[in-house]
């Protein structure tokens, strides 16, 4: 009788060792000749000037995680929409409550200024 820990450490063995092996064979078949050309940054054919190192406005990262949000709640909503005719009354008041709830972000989002319609 076999049991179910066998098939959690098999799991976990598999996933170490996968992630390792391409690790281990890109650090073997790397070439390894190192000069200040190759250590330089690059950024679009362009030499750089001054610190490469940028610091952007925290605006960016709130519209990109404002994005994020409203991709994955839509994901989210694709199979609810596809199943709404055969989904019982409750399950579409949750859905319905659900888009209400994105769309009272979204206008919070607009009134804050941290969406620009351009």
């Amino acid at each position: 009788m076999q049991s179910p820990w066998l098939y959690i450490g098999l799991f976990l063995l598999v996933g170490i060792i996968i992630p390792i092996i391409p690790i281990a064979f890109s650090a073997l078949v790397a070439p390894k000749k190192p000069n200040p050309i190759k250590q330089s940054t690059y950024e679009c054919g362009i030499e750089t000037v001054g610190d490469s190192w940028v610091q952007f406005k925290a605006q960016y990262y709130v519209f990109a995680l404002i994005f994020l949000i409203f991709d994955v709640e839509t994901v989210f909503l694709f199979p609810w929409a596809l199943a709404i005719n055969a989904l019982p009354f409750f399950a579409v008041a949750e859905g319905v409550l659900f888009i209400l709830i994105l769309i009272a972000g979204l206008s919070f989002a607009w009134r804050k200024g941290m969406i620009e319609w351009v």
